[in-house]
């Protein structure tokens, strides 16, 4: 695999401005993802079958992303759209502290704006596919995903740090506005890219059912993506069982760690993600990119077991779930960063929307499932039991790998496995 040198990535305007409106908008959530549960736990006093509910609806709008993907697949502007999206979310996640302000929130509201924004990541997931793609060459499919992963690892490093410090000092509503704003710089980011984007291939007239069932189609038939998303989905049910919402949860009333000390500790975790991101295009050259989607596969969901039995004073308790957090963070990247670069790479140009939306309907749509069963198990069985049979069932995800042909593909200049050929929209990009 012949890799741009990443100098010349960031010598390129839009790539560079691209990636930095991923990022700014990647720390804001790490903040909004530990200030909504607390607002739910602490400020509205939910349960913890109420607090799984909020990370549930975030991921529920990915059911329908088969026919929103075969919708953003007719668009004409995918950076518009991405800019859009942006705004949305901003203008959602506002309404939080305005409600807390006004003494008027409700953990209806919080559902509401936790259903909205997922609705909105979802459309700016569709986009994202073919607006990357356009964006960067594909020699530099794997270093490109590098460096948003890192920029993503650096979020879930110091965002919960910065959250849990603006929820303890300035309350967690005032946070929810924080991240707000984020979304307000990546769209401005955004707009100043400049980028020329071919007119929709879908014809104007064709059924929006029928495109959205070819994107299927061809996940279906194409041995990559079939296995791809098989592992994918596994790992995320039952990484979802013990979801965010779950583990400040547990952090919380299991622990006893302080909302600063949450932070401090899973952001120093989240380094393990920093090093991952960065450690992986080498790790793809040593042992292949097949392989380190296998090895990341199992190291991602494992550690959870690690932090269910985090026990003692309190200086070890913080350890032992933030040196889960940090082998969790680096199985995540190995993971992702491999398997989205080789999923670039086999996409057809004319379905990557649609292929987009299809993936997202079983892979991300499946989170919500997991964490209402995450919810149920904790409450029935306890936090503790429910993380190790989050690990134990995450684990499963390699078996779905062992038959493909992921293992063997070294790098994405191989002669890799094509869906049969008649499956419409079968050509490769070269």
């Amino acid at each position: 695999m012949r890799l741009v040198p990443s100098a010349s990535l960031w010598r390129d305007g839009g790539f560079t401005r691209s990636w930095a409106g991923s990022a700014v908008s990647q720390f804001g959530d790490r903040i909004s993802e530990l200030a909504l549960p607390l607002i739910a736990a602490g400020v509205l006093d939910a349960p913890a079958d109420q607090v799984a509910w909020l990370t549930a609806l975030v991921w529920t709008p990915n059911l329908p992303a088969l026919v929103l993907g075969a919708w953003v697949e007719r668009r004409p502007h995918k950076r518009r759209l991405l800019i859009a999206t942006d705004l949305v979310r901003a203008g959602v996640l506002l309404t939080v502290p305005i409600a807390y302000a006004l003494d008027a929130l409700t953990l209806g509201q919080l559902y509401a704006v936790a259903l909205l924004t997922g609705l909105a990541s979802v459309v700016a997931g569709c986009a994202w596919a073919p607006f990357f793609a356009m964006l960067v060459p594909r020699s530099a499919y794997v270093e490109a995903n590098s460096k948003f992963g890192a920029a993503r690892s650096a979020s879930f490093v110091a965002g919960p740090a910065l959250g849990g410090g603006l929820v303890q000092a300035l309350t967690a509503p005032v946070a929810i506005a924080v991240d707000a704003l984020s979304f307000v710089v990546s769209a401005l980011l955004l707009r100043s890219v400049a980028l020329d984007e071919p007119a929709p291939t879908t014809g104007a007239r064709s059924a929006l059912v029928r495109d959205a069932r070819e994107g299927a189609a061809h996940i279906v038939r194409d041995p990559i993506l079939r296995a791809g998303l098989a592992c994918a989905t596994t790992v995320n049910f039952f990484t979802f069982i013990s979801s965010t919402g779950l583990v400040v949860l547990f952090a919380d009333r299991v622990l006893a760690l302080s909302p600063a000390a949450i932070g401090l500790t899973m952001g120093i975790g989240a380094s393990g993600s920093l090093v991952g991101a960065l450690a992986a295009p080498r790790l793809a050259r040593r042992i292949g990119v097949g392989r380190g989607i296998a090895v990341g596969s199992v190291l991602f969901p494992a550690p959870l077991a690690l932090a269910a039995v985090a026990d003692g004073p309190a200086w070890a308790r913080a350890g032992t779930l933030g040196t889960a957090y940090f082998l969790i963070g680096l199985g995540v990247m190995l993971f992702d960063v491999n398997l989205n670069s080789l999923q670039t790479a086999v996409i057809p140009d004319a379905l990557r929307s649609r292929v987009a939306g299809a993936y997202s309907t079983v892979n991300y749509g499946v989170r919500p499932f997991g964490a209402v069963v995450g919810g149920v198990l904790a409450t029935t069985v306890g936090l503790r039991t429910t993380l190790v049979v989050a690990a134990v069932g995450g684990t499963l995800a390699l078996l779905w790998l062992l038959p493909s042909p992921i293992p063997g593909i070294r790098d994405l200049d191989d002669d890799l496995p094509a869906a049969p050929v008649g499956v419409p929209g079968s050509t490769r990009r070269t």
